[in-house]
């Protein structure tokens, strides 16, 4: 095997990396654009878009193995030099992602009304939650096409696509927005016809774009049922992971919530800003996936160790720098949320948690990145589910001995550490390289 230059490494990640943040930061502003818009219907509009926005969002974010087990899948077959079963499994995926669609729509609309009520959406808020909901259920499918789209794209090493569709699709989706809530006056309806008619031109991109590589390679399009299901077994350890990690989601918020209102803001702010640097280093975890697959289908075991340690080297830099970025805006970044006094001291406090623990997550999203890349879901799934079960308990005690936002926060370290430990014991041994087409 020839051994690419460290320089090659980076401009590999780099050429993959940043496109990648540009889509995934594009994406929360669909529905920003959304609040934006319907919060000059009302309070009660707002809070129903809020809730609806809650329970979508948590189903794109279960079904994201459509992207990432299809990255895997279909950079292995490239880096075998066979792009014909490359596009062939994509397609594979995209046809799951329109079954499971079908599904979710004929199972979702009679529990609309108790999956508003679950999330607590008062009387005056649920009516509105439920309308948005009932007409975004039909633009799921084109959900879940988009993220089995952006997963073929890529697994074919192309992430300068998928950022393009996004850019596309957060421009269309504030127009038709504006036009039908602001102009034709069709309320929180307009909002979520605009947003299933923006989803649904940037699926047809994607369908477009798969089709002429299907065209190209002379790649078949119908559904292949054992393609179906390697794809869903493939998905279902992925799966398992994302459950777990929306679980310490929820709770954490749930905490928060539970210890009073100032503590409820001073976390959301600073968990949002954790997540915008969530954003940065999963996109080097997206490339990641893409190189780590692409290596082991060509059977490349040095490549792939050596392309490891550098994409692992970018993680922690990364996060060293965020983190010092993080300390040096901490004493003006409150002032930009609120005026409270307690919120704003509970936020100082937040902050430097929030760096300190940075370049512990360039290490965890990292190697999360090149594992999934690797087709390694159910180890993952088994580890994020044993760090899910000590942070619980660790939360609950911490609750419970009144150490407040520190101890969540301290928790949430101790989660995340769990990951660093389990992820990178495997990364240290061979048994996630595994070579081939096929995992």
């Amino acid at each position: 095997m020839v051994r690419f230059r460290t320089s090659r490494h980076d401009r590999e990640i780099l050429r993959l990396a940043v496109p990648a943040f540009g889509a995934l930061v594009a994406e929360p502003l669909f529905l920003l654009s959304d609040s934006a818009i319907v919060g000059h219907l009302g309070t009660a509009q707002l809070g129903g878009l809020g809730v609806a926005g809650q329970a979508l969002n948590t189903l794109v974010y279960l079904c994201v193995f459509l992207a990432y087990g299809t990255t895997a899948g279909v950079a292995r077959q490239i880096g075998a030099g066979d792009r014909r079963a490359a596009v062939r499994q994509g397609i594979d995926g995209m046809w799951l992602a329109v079954a499971i669609g079908a599904v979710l729509i004929a199972a979702g609309w009679p529990l609309i009304p108790p999956i508003v009520d679950a999330f607590g959406a008062s009387a005056a808020v649920a009516p509105f939650a439920e309308t948005y909901l009932r007409i975004s259920l039909f633009g799921i499918p084109s959900m879940l096409v988009v993220l089995a789209g952006t997963g073929v794209l890529r697994g074919l090493q192309d992430t300068r696509t998928p950022l393009a569709v996004s850019i596309g699709g957060f421009t269309l989706n504030l127009l038709l927005n504006a036009v039908f809530v602001l102009v034709l006056g069709w309320g929180i309806a307009g909002s979520a016809w605009g947003t299933v008619l923006a989803q649904t031109g940037s699926a047809a991109v994607y369908v477009a774009v798969v089709l002429r590589a299907a065209r190209r390679e002379g790649a078949p399009v119908r559904p292949d049922w054992a393609g179906l299901r390697t794809s869903a077994t493939a998905g279902f350890g992925l799966l398992l992971r994302t459950a777990a990690l929306r679980i310490v989601l929820i709770v954490g918020t749930s905490i928060a919530a539970r210890m009073g209102d100032a503590e409820i803001a001073a976390y959301q702010v600073g968990f949002q800003v954790w997540t915008l640097l969530a954003f940065a280093l999963d996109a080097i975890a997206i490339a990641g996936q893409a190189i780590t697959g692409r290596y082991l289908g060509a059977a490349d075991v040095s490549g792939t160790r050596a392309v490891t340690r550098r994409m692992v080297g970018w993680g922690v830099a990364c996060g060293v720098v965020f983190g010092l970025a993080v300390l040096a805006v901490r004493p003006w970044l409150p002032d930009l949320f609120t005026s409270d006094g307690d919120v704003r001291h509970l936020l100082l406090v937040s902050l430097v948690l929030v760096a300190v623990l940075q370049p512990v997550a360039g290490v965890v999203f990292v190697l999360d990145g090149i594992l999934i890349g690797a087709g390694d879901g159910a180890y993952l799934a088994v580890t994020t589910l044993v760090a899910t079960v000590v942070f619980l308990p660790a939360a609950l005690l911490l609750y419970g001995a009144d150490a407040g936002i520190v101890g969540l926060w301290a928790a949430i370290g101790l989660w995340m550490a769990t990951r660093m430990v389990t992820l990178g014991l495997r990364a240290r041994g061979d048994r996630w390289m595994v070579t081939g087409a096929v995992r």
